[in-house]
């Protein structure tokens, strides 16, 4: 291995299935969904969503830097979960970034969306009530400023930057924060995304142009814990849903050296760009993306044990998705399993979240099941539709795909 390959040291997340990562593996495992009644704002008769993946709120009690003081400048969402997760996943890494370490700890941990709430908010007290917005409104929409605040709160002062890539942005943090620990730029990143996407434009959005999940016409809606449904005969769009993850990095030597445990590794990765369609994805590029990052692991598609997908439950993203896994599969294509089935599309944080359930299942030999699955003639594929299975898993290949033809895929691999 070479000395500066990233190893992952620590992780945490947030997620429709709970606030702590042992609750939301139980649920996970046991296959429960994290999707129910859109409670966020209020609803009104004609609005066209009703269910989603919320985040439960937490106790700071425990956490004095998430005091309502502390973020009375910061209300969107996003900073709080993001502190958290950071936070959490830097305790369980064992990592103590002191004044000596500090330069030499980078930042990459980005969000799709932002904190437009902010925005929105200020400009609905414009119209209403003739005020001008706080004056912390734009800093809490600037995305790069998720980093900034995880800089301030860990004292990092490695390089910081916020790669979004829309709903793979988790996923393209960590290759990010992989190039910097290569290029001996940082010892150590934080890297993941949160989002919280729950606001009224923005869901609305996403159903006019026919992401979110909506009901046939004619039928009744299904109930929210059967709307997510992945690669499925009957899949009618995604569900949003919200939450964060971080995932630590550090070199292999630097682990090494400070005693950090560590058993899994970022084996290879891939970006690419489809420059074809604002949202719907592109074959050949997706394909490609995917058999790189295979092909930079120094394995063979055989090698791969499980395919976490992107898999959002659109018709065309899935079906472009499938193509691709058979593309570079053929008839040997490994399990494929669908977390989104779980806790719906939490935008950018979601490939970060997936991620940790998929590290989280090679540490410890199960894959959890993609729910609501009834199969399609036109996808065959295994993808653990019966309750979660035991397996062995050495090499896991990560997909993610965002709007903008934004395709980031990882090879993880299990060390002994």
């Amino acid at each position: 291995m070479s000395s500066k390959k990233a190893v992952i040291v620590g992780y945490d997340a947030v997620s429709p299935l709970g606030t702590e990562m042992a609750i939301q593996w139980a649920r996970a495992i046991r296959g429960e969904s994290g999707i129910g009644a859109l409670t966020r704002f209020p609803l009104a008769d004609d609005f066209p969503v009703n269910i989603a993946g919320q985040v439960e709120d937490i106790d700071a009690a425990d956490y004095p830097f998430l005091s309502p003081r502390k973020l009375a400048l910061w209300p969107s969402p996003i900073f709080k979960y993001a502190m958290l997760v950071v936070h959490r996943a830097l305790i369980k890494s064992g990592i103590d970034i002191t004044q000596e370490l500090a330069p030499r700890v980078a930042v990459t941990f980005s969000s799709a969306v932002g904190g437009l709430d902010a925005v929105l908010k200020a400009d609905r007290r414009m119209i209403a009530e003739n005020k001008l917005p706080p004056p912390y409104t734009n800093p809490n929409s600037c995305i790069n400023m998720v980093g900034g605040k995880i800089s301030m709160l860990t004292h990092a002062t490695g390089p910081i930057t916020s790669p979004i890539s829309a709903c793979a942005t988790g996923v393209t943090s960590m290759i990010f924060g992989a190039m910097l620990l290569a290029q001996g730029q940082a010892d150590i990143a934080i890297c993941g995304a949160a989002d919280f996407a729950l606001v009224e434009p923005i869901v609305a959005g996403f159903a006019t142009m026919n992401g979110a999940y909506s009901p046939k016409p004619g039928q009744e809606a299904a109930p929210a814990a059967r709307a997510s449904r992945p690669f499925s005969i009957d899949r009618r769009g995604f569900v949003v849903s919200e939450g964060a993850g971080c995932i630590i990095l550090a070199t292999e030597a630097f682990a090494a050296a400070h005693g950090l445990h560590h058993r899994i590794e970022i084996s290879g990765w891939s970006m690419t760009s489809d420059a074809y369609h604002f949202v719907a994805p592109h074959l050949p590029t997706v394909t490609r993306c995917m058999a790189e990052c295979i092909d930079k692991s120094g394995i063979s598609s055989h090698d791969i044990d499980v395919v976490n997908a992107h898999a959002t439950s659109t018709k065309v993203g899935d079906e472009v998705e499938y193509e691709a896994l058979k593309s570079v599969f053929g008839d040997s294509l490994p399990p494929v399993s669908a977390n989104k089935s779980l806790i719906g599309h939490a935008m950018g944080a979601s490939s970060a979240i997936e991620t940790i359930f998929a590290m989280e299942g090679m540490l410890k030999g199960v894959v959890p099941p993609t729910i609501n699955y009834t199969p399609d003639p036109e996808l065959v594929l295994d993808c653990i539709a019966d309750g979660a299975r035991q397996l062995d898993q050495e090499y896991v290949l990560k997909n993610s795909f965002g709007f903008g033809g934004c395709n980031a895929c990882i090879v993880f691999r299990r060390l002994a």
